[in-house]
Parts: C-alpha cells; structure tokens; sequence
C-alpha cells in the first residue's frame, strides 16, 4: 500500500509518493493500492486538475482509504469534496483540508531509511 501526494509546486511529504500531475495520480489509483490521498486542485495551467482525479476515482471506484485535500483554491476544495462525499463509500475518510502534523510525522516515522 502506498501513500500519494498530488501536487505540481509543494515538496512531497515523506512517506508518500508524489504526483505531480492528474494523470500521474490516476495511473498511481489504477496500479496501486492507495492508502492516503492528498490532492491539490490546480496542477498547471491549462492541465487538468484535482477534479479530474476526483472525476475518475468517482467512475472506478477506486477510493483510498483516506482522501485529503490540501488545495489553497477554495472552489476547486468545494467541488472536489462535494463529489467525493455525494459518492464515496461508507469507511472512506474524506477531510476538507490538509493533513496535520502528527498524521504527517506518523507516517513518516514508518518509512524506513
């Protein structure tokens, strides 16, 4: 199981893999088995987005365990949690928002050097 961070800009967090653009994370969603998600809205100009994530991850079915979303754009932030919580299975953790710290230091305690 792995751990994916979507972002174009920010630093990776350790402990996760990063995405750093739509397709990457789905292809990410399509071969592995993801635990934690964090998802950035926009990727670039002129690149598809968080949405398109969501769009895909809604279509598969393929939720990971937890979904966050670290996004600074308030309208992709809604639109992304409205479709993931219209639609996303019970047991599925959805937060509006980044990861806290001690969620980001426990999973990189578990990293081995």
């Amino acid at each position: 199981m792995i751990h994916v961070y979507l972002d174009d800009m920010r630093p990776c967090p350790k402990g996760f893999v990063a995405a750093h653009s739509a397709e990457e994370c789905i292809l990410l969603l399509q071969e592995c088995e993801v635990g934690i998600l964090s998802l950035d809205f926009d990727l670039g100009w002129g690149q598809p987005d968080g949405l398109n994530v969501v769009h895909y991850i809604v279509a598969a079915g393929r939720y990971p365990e937890e979904i966050y979303l670290h996004t600074s754009s308030l309208s992709g932030k809604k639109a992304m949690y409205q479709l993931l919580y219209q639609n996303k299975p019970e047991g599925v953790q959805l937060i509006n928002g980044p990861m806290l710290y001690d969620t980001l230091q426990k999973i990189s305690n578990t990293v081995q050097e």
